[in-house]
Formats: structure tokens, sequence, C-alpha cells
């Protein structure tokens, strides 16, 4: 098989579809790489499609929680407002790399976002700023929207007209080498929660098949989701799970539940749903990579699937 025109092509598709002012064939040099893995690891995914049943690829953990608090929703919507279809087509300025951080001090709240201007939309540095006063004026409302109260919002804080501004050709910080690591990035929820349970596990850059670097952080993200959701009694969960290599998918070595009744609320009667509900997303992750190439599940929003895919409280 040409994989690795397979895998070029696959890049560049992506990357039309993703990013919209990049020319992906003039703009990007793609050097693929593909190499075997350990004689181990072809050993166990072997082993796996011989019995049918998926088998983990490490020992590693996973943990999700729900719900997320007022400061996470405000600064989730503002990112997904700003890189939504709408806002794109009435200010084609924008770029995709939109970086959101929010800080709240007792009851002051303040988001300070990162926005890659694209210089081809843009006729001088006034327009600059006019259009950057109105895109952050855009955020704010959504801010306080999603917050229901007063919240400020700075855009491209580091500029200094007319001499810094933050430009760019293809709309995204990587053309100058600014470009991270996968370990850095958002994780299932598409947020950065240094105040919540996290794993330094990243669910960029595994395969969905058997590692559970990617397949424990969706698991555990979801089951918190439906544990609130659709158990009346529970205000709040968190999910960990731990993996063990070699070991299927879906048998944990450990599975955590913690959970915060709501007011009044005992966690007697709901505790086999609990159970059902952790079970039902288990059960599923043999499934995972199918759901993320038809779209049943996805990391551009929240919750990660429609709420018609959930597990039904029976």
């Amino acid at each position: 098989m040409p994989v690795d025109d397979g895998v070029a092509e696959a890049c560049r598709v992506w990357l039309r579809n993703h990013l919209a002012t990049l020319d992906a064939s003039r703009h990007v040099k793609l050097h693929i790489l593909l190499r075997p893995t350990s004689e181990d690891l072809v050993s166990l995914f072997m082993r796996q499609q011989e019995t049918g049943v998926i088998l983990a690829n490490d020992t590693s953990c996973g943990v999700g929680y729900a719900p997320f608090s007022p400061l996470e929703r405000a600064v989730y919507a503002v990112e997904r407002h700003l890189n939504g279809l709408v806002v794109k087509s009435a200010h084609p300025e924008i770029g995709e790399d939109i970086k959101v951080m929010g800080v709240r001090c007792d009851r002051d709240v303040h988001l300070t976002a990162a926005l890659a201007f694209i210089g081809a939309h843009l006729n001088n540095t006034e327009d600059y700023l006019v259009k950057k006063a109105s895109i952050s004026n855009a955020a704010r409302a959504v801010a306080c929207a999603a917050l229901d109260q007063e919240a400020s919002v700075e855009l491209n804080a580091a500029d200094v007209p007319p001499d810094s501004l933050y430009l760019t050709v293809t709309g995204t910080s990587a053309e100058p080498g600014d470009d991270g690591e996968a370990g850095r990035g958002n994780r299932a929820n598409g947020l950065i929660t240094p105040y919540r349970p996290m794993t330094m596990e990243c669910v960029a850059g595994k395969n969905p098949v058997n590692h559970v670097g990617k397949l424990y952080n969706l698991a555990a993200a979801l089951i918190a989701d439906d544990l609130v959701q659709q158990v009346d009694e529970i205000d709040a969960a968190e999910c960990y799970l731990v993996s063990q290599i070699g070991h299927p998918v879906g048998q944990p070595q450990i599975i955590e539940v913690r959970v915060r009744p709501a007011a009044g609320a005992s966690l007697a009667d709901p505790r086999l749903h609990i159970e059902e509900i952790v079970i039902a997303n288990l059960e599923r992750l043999n499934r995972f990579a199918d759901d993320l190439l038809d779209g049943r599940l996805g990391f551009d929003r929240w919750p990660l699937r429609t709420r018609a895919e959930a597990p039904v409280r029976p």
C-alpha cells in the first residue's frame, strides 16, 4: 500500500478543512516518517485481532469531571464563539489560532484572549484596532452571558500599536515556529484546567483503538458528564480510570468515582444507576474509534457527544 501518499493526502485534507487561509500545498512541507513500532506492541495488537478483545497498549490513567464551573463555561463559550462559522463569516480576519485564559478574583472575572489576525483581510493599523475592539466586545458579551454577570476581556494583550500587532499570513502562530507540543494541549473536554483533576496523558496523537491515554480520558469525561446529567441526586462528579497493559481496555484495574450529592439528596438509591452508567460507557470503548471517525464523538464540542447518544437512565 502507498502508505506515505495516503498519510500526506489525509494531512492536507485536514489542513484545508480546518485552516481556511492556509494553502496546504504551498505553505506546508510534509515530512512523512513512519516506522515499525516495538515487536512487543505489535504482538499485543495481533493478539487482540485473534481474540476480538481490545487490549490496553499501556499502563496509564484517565480522568474526567463535570459539570463545568461558570468560569470554565465562559472560557469555552468564548473560544467556540470566536471559532464558529457565523463569526468567521462576518470577520474573515479572524484566524483559527485562538487561546483564552480565564481568571477569577473573588467575584471579578477577567479573560485574556490571543487571536491570530490575518493580514490579508486588514487595510491598515486603524482597521486592525477597530476590528479588534469589535471582536473584543463580542467576546465580552458571550462571557457575560455564560457567567450571568459582568466580565472584562482583553484581546492580544502584547500589542503595541503601530509597531507590534498580532498579524499572521495563515491565521496560526505555527507559521513562525510557535508550534507547542501535544502534551500541553487541551484535555478531552476542550479545556486546560490546572485546578481540576488532570493527567499528563493527552488525547492528541494517540490511536483510538487501544491507546488508553486517549480512550480513558474520553471515557472518564463522558462518565462524569452522564452522572451529572442523568442522576438527579448528583450535583458534581469526578471519574478516574487506570489501565494495565495487556489487559482488556474495558476492564480497568481501578475505577474510582467521586460525586457531590445535591442538597438534601441521599446516594443510597442512585448507586445502582452510577454503576450502570460506568459500565455502559466502558462497554462502548471498543466503538470509540468508529464513533470518532463518524462524528458521533468529537473534541470540538461539549458534551463530547450529543445527548441522544448518551446511555439512558433506566
